[in-house]
């Protein structure tokens, strides 16, 4: 695989990587780099144009006033909605996955529109906020292992006909409607309320966007070793009694 080129972008740092969402990157980087799999990585700030030939584009988390100058700016540019257009692949955690729908509420109280890459709408919830590590069980379309996060969020996201939830929970909150849901997908656009960083706990999300990216049903094996230990931890934190 090591004629191979993986074009990667790690959209806003500066605005949405309050929660080191950040470390998606770099395991995305790892992941296809253990493959010899040749990886070029871009991170656009905010006052900078989004390129439309990335093959995976990942966004992150944030706080109020940043993701509404996020999603201002992500729609004026125009380039995410074009790249997914183009087939690309997006992954986006908390603030960026509300950014994706087609509103949210944003700091001044306000709905704000977001870029309808998915069928979400997301509002702000009346209950306490949703705060704990979290285990929940992803679509088995997906052929993934159990999911593991660590949610921190108001929001509350509702999920359109055409959205798919990305993972029914066991343990915790979700999507905060109390249907059991978390997150959502639609073809190659994904979003999650998980941090950890969450591709860290979960590194087969990770593979399972190589394969997107490359066309491929498989990916060369791996020492998964660390990262099993980690997700074993964070799975029985998850389960244990509060």
């Amino acid at each position: 695989m090591s004629d191979s080129s993986l074009r990667l972008v790690w959209i806003y740092p500066d605005l949405l990587s309050t929660y080191g969402d950040q470390g998606n990157a770099l395991v995305v980087e790892r992941r296809a780099r253990q493959r010899g799999l040749e990886v070029s990585r871009v991170d656009i700030r905010s006052d900078q144009p989004v390129p439309t030939s990335g093959d995976i584009y990942l966004i992150g988390g944030g706080e109020d006033r940043p993701q509404r100058l996020a999603a201002e700016r992500l729609r004026r540019d125009g380039g995410l909605n074009r790249a997914v257009s183009n087939g690309a692949i997006v992954f986006s955690v908390c603030a960026g996955y509300q950014i994706l729908g087609h509103e949210f509420v944003n700091d001044l109280g306000e709905r704000e529109a977001g870029l309808g890459l998915l069928d979400v709408v997301s509002t702000r919830g009346e209950a306490e906020r949703c705060v704990g590590d979290v285990l929940a069980d992803i679509d088995s379309r997906l052929g993934l292992p159990p999911l593991t996060g660590f949610e921190n969020h108001q929001g509350v996201t509702h999920l359109g006909p055409s959205a798919q939830p990305f993972a029914r929970v066991r343990f915790g909150n979700g999507n905060g409607t109390g249907d059991g849901t978390e997150g959502a997908w639609n073809d190659t656009v994904f979003g999650t309320y998980m941090h950890g960083p969450v591709l860290a706990r979960n590194p087969q999300i990770a593979d399972l966007m190589l394969k997107l990216a490359l066309d491929v049903n498989a990916l060369p094996p791996v020492d998964d070793r660390w990262y099993e230990a980690l997700r074993q931890e964070r799975i029985a934190a998850a389960t244990q009694p509060a």
